[in-house]
C-alpha cells in the first residue's frame, strides 16, 4: 500500500458507488430514532469509550485509507496523513481530554430580581443527526463532525461523497466495524440518496459543501425545523502588503494553494499583493513550487489530481476564458485531460468579470492582483460575500489590526494560511454565504447539543409579591424593579 503512490495514475473517473435503497435508509432512521434516548443518556465514560474505539479503528485502517485516496484521486500517502488523518486523531484526543468538562452542568449567575433561585446550563444531545460530507477531504470532514456528534451523545447517519467511492466505502467499513447501525451508519449513494435522506425529520444536519447545495440542505431542514451547521466556501483572499516577508508568504500561500490540488474550501482563492512587491512575489512562488515538486509536477508523486473530469474541465475552462480575455499565465497553465492533471498555475491581469474572479476556483490556479492602497482591497473584499477565510501577510501590526477590524470572514490567519483549521480550541466555520454555525472542539460539541436552561427555585422570591391581582403598591414595586434591578 505504501508504495502505490509511484504506480500508474488511477482511472480518470472512478466507478460509481452503491446506492442505498430507500427502504434501508428509512429502516436505519427508525432504528436510530428508537435508540437516541438510550445513546443520549450515556455517561462520560461510555462516550469516551466510543471515541477511543473509533480512534483505534482509524489507525488500524490507515493504510487502507491511503490506498483508497490514491485510487480516488492520487493523493500522496504523506498528504493523507497530514490533511486527512492527523486532524481527526487530534480532534479525537481533544474531545476525550475535555469531554467531562463539556458535559458538566455550567452554573451561571441569577439576577437579584430572581432572588431565591439558582441557574445552570446543561447540554443534551439533539437526537438523530445527519452528516453530509464532501469529496475534497472525505476522511477529515466525515470523521471530524462525527467526533463532535458522538461526544454530544447523538445517533448519527453519515452520507459521504459519491465522487470518492473507494474512500466512502472504506469509511463505511470503519464505521460498521465500530458501531451498530442503530447508533452510527454510513449511507452511500448519489443525489437520489441525499434527497431521500433530506426528506427525513433529523434533529440536526451538518453539511460541508458548496453554498448552492447548502441552500438546498437548509430548505429541506426548514420543513422539519431542524437546526443546521453549514460549512461552505467562497472566495477566500490573501493580502500581502509591502512589509511582508515574501519568502514566508510565497511558501505558505503556495502550500495552501497546491496541496490537495487546490481543492480546499479555505485555501487562498486569489491574492492581493502590493504593487511594489508583485514581481518578487511571483518569482518566489515559482521557486517554492520548484522545491515542492522538483522537475515537472506531472511526474511528482506529491502532487495529486483533480477529482474528476467535470471539475477538471470547469477549472480549465476558467483559465482558457481568462486568457482569451487578456489574462497572462505566469507559471504553469498546462493540462492533461487523460489524468485530470492541471499544473500549479499563477495568472495575472485577470478580468474582474471572468470565471476565475466570480466563482470559487477550487483548483490549482492562483490569480495575483496588484494593489497600491489597502483600503481599496478592503472595499473590494467587503463588496463580495463574506469569505470562509481571510489571510494577512504583514509585519505592520497597525495595518494588520486595520484589516481585521474593517473586514468580515469566517476565520483568519496572520502570516499563515488555513492552519486555524488545525486548532481544536478555535471554532471553525463561515458567516452567511460561507457558512452557518461552527465546528471543532467545544464549538462542535455545542453544535450537536441543545443548551438547556435550568432554573431551580429553592426559596420564595420577589416574583411572589408581584403576581395578580395588581394594585398601586405592586406597581411601585414593579417600578423599583425596572429602575434598580
Amino acid at each position: 500500500v505504501m508504495n502505490t503512490w509511484n504506480a500508474a495514475p488511477p482511472t480518470v473517473q472512478p466507478p460509481a458507488g452503491p446506492e442505498t435503497p430507500v427502504d434501508d435508509i428509512q429502516r436505519i432512521f427508525r432504528l436510530q430514532q428508537e435508540s437516541k434516548d438510550r445513546v443520549g443518556s450515556t455517561s462520560v465514560r461510555e462516550r469516551k469509550a466510543r471515541l477511543k474505539a473509533l480512534h483505534q479503528a482509524i489507525l488500524k485502517h490507515r493504510p487502507a485509507i491511503k490506498q483508497a485516496m490514491y485510487e480516488d484521486y492520487r493523493k500522496h500517502p504523506a498528504e493523507v496523513d497530514l490533511v486527512e488523518i492527523y486532524p481527526v486523531t487530534a480532534e479525537l484526543k481533544h474531545a476525550r481530554r475535555h469531554l467531562a468538562g463539556w458535559m458538566a452542568d455550567h452554573r451561571v449567575p441569577t439576577p437579584l430580581a430572581l432572588l431565591g433561585a439558582r441557574s445552570r446550563i446543561t447540554y443534551e444531545p439533539k437526537g438523530t443527526v445527519l452528516i453530509i460530507s464532501p469529496w475534497n477531504f472525505p476522511v477529515n470532514l466525515t470523521f471530524g463532525p462525527l467526533v463532535s456528534a458522538l461526544a454530544a451523545g447523538n445517533t448519527v447517519m453519515i452520507k459521504p461523497s459519491e465522487l470518492t467511492p473507494r474512500t466512502s466505502a472504506e469509511i463505511g467499513r470503519i464505521v460498521s466495524g465500530v458501531f451498530p447501525e442503530n447508533e452510527v451508519a454510513v449511507i452511500e449513494g448519489g443525489v437520489a440518496t441525499s434527497t431521500a435522506l433530506l426528506e427525513l425529520p433529523f434533529n440536526h444536519i451538518f453539511f460541508t459543501g458548496s453554498p448552492a447545495v447548502g441552500k438546498v440542505v437548509m430548505t429541506a431542514a426548514a420543513k422539519h425545523l431542524a437546526s443546521v451547521t453549514l460549512e461552505l466556501g467562497g472566495k477566500s483572499p490573501s493580502i500581502v502588503d509591502e512589509t511582508a516577508d515574501l519568502d514566508i508568504a510565497a511558501r505558505r500561500i503556495a502550500w495552501s494553494k497546491f496541496v490537495n490540488n487546490g481543492q480546499i474550501c479555505i485555501t487562498t482563492d486569489h491574492v492581493f499583493v502590493h504593487r511594489t512587491r508583485m514581481e518578487e512575489f511571483i518569482r518566489k512562488v515559482r521557486e517554492q513550487v520548484e522545491r515542492f515538486y522538483p522537475g515537472d509536477p506531472v511526474n511528482e508523486g506529491s502532487y495529486c489530481r483533480m477529482v474528476n473530469t467535470g471539475h477538471f474541465e470547469r477549472v480549465k475552462g476558467y483559465v482558457e476564458d481568462a486568457v482569451a480575455a487578456g489574462a497572462r499565465v505566469r507559471m504553469g497553465g498546462t493540462f492533461d485531460a487523460s489524468q485530470n492533471y492541471m499544473a500549479p498555475t499563477l495568472i495575472t491581469d485577470v478580468p474582474d468579470d471572468s470565471g476565475l474572479m466570480t466563482n470559487e476556483i477550487f483548483g490549482p490556479v492562483l490569480p495575483v492582483i496588484p494593489y497600491s492602497d489597502v483600503n481599496t482591497v478592503i472595499a473590494r473584499i467587503n463588496q463580495g460575500q463574506k469569505p470562509l477565510g481571510l489571510y494577512i501577510y504583514s509585519r505592520d501590526r497597525r495595518k494588520i489590526r486595520h484589516i481585521l477590524s474593517r473586514t468580515r470572514a469566517g476565520g483568519s490567519c496572520v502570516n499563515h494560511t488555513a492552519i486555524h483549521f488545525y486548532n481544536p480550541y478555535l471554532p471553525f466555520g463561515g458567516s452567511n454565504n460561507s457558512g452557518i454555525g461552527k465546528g471543532h472542539g467545544r464549538a462542535g460539541f455545542e453544535a450537536f447539543s441543545n443548551a438547556r436552561a435550568v432554573l431551580t427555585q429553592y426559596m420564595p422570591g420577589p416574583m411572589e409579591l408581584l403576581m395578580m391581582p395588581y394594585n398601586g403598591f405592586k406597581q411601585k414595586l414593579i417600578d423599583l424593579t425596572i429602575r434598580y434591578f
